[in-house]
């Protein structure tokens, strides 16, 4: 019988929680530059624009109620600005270098696709292990 120490030092070095740790330290860190950018870039660029980098005075009032759609402004800004900082610094990138990567590969040139059901078969087969159905040779 394990003790409960050896079962959670399994646990804790089980590949994916040590993953998943990483994964929520390293978007904490991303999360913060993202922020900077925003603040320290982008927000500046908005004042220069608009005139004002915070829009939480503009209000309106209906009926005594006070609607203050300003504040809703700035989330929605700030969030369409790291939209956009993750997609061009982040998702573009990454969907270059996958391009790239998936470029270099080349097929394997040992096996084909089978024409009926296209699973990979072996180049000299003539029936297709998974439709059976026959193929002619290459």
């Amino acid at each position: 019988m394990r003790s409960w120490g050896t079962e959670f030092k399994q646990f804790l070095l089980r590949g994916n929680v040590v993953d998943l740790a990483v994964g929520i330290v390293i978007g904490a860190a991303f999360a913060a530059v993202v922020q900077a950018a925003v603040a320290d870039l982008l927000t500046p660029l908005v004042a220069a624009i608009f005139g004002q980098p915070d829009f939480n005075d503009l209000t309106f009032t209906i009926n005594g109620s006070v609607f203050r759609y300003g504040h809703f402004l700035n989330v929605l800004l700030a969030f369409i600005t790291v939209a956009l900082v993750v997609f061009f610094f982040v998702v573009k990138p990454i969907n270059r270098l996958m391009e790239l990567a998936n470029r270099r590969e080349s097929p394997d040139p040992s096996t084909r696709k089978c024409p009926q059901c296209i699973s990979e078969i072996p180049i000299d087969a003539r029936r297709c292990a998974f439709c059976t159905s026959e193929v002619a040779p290459v």
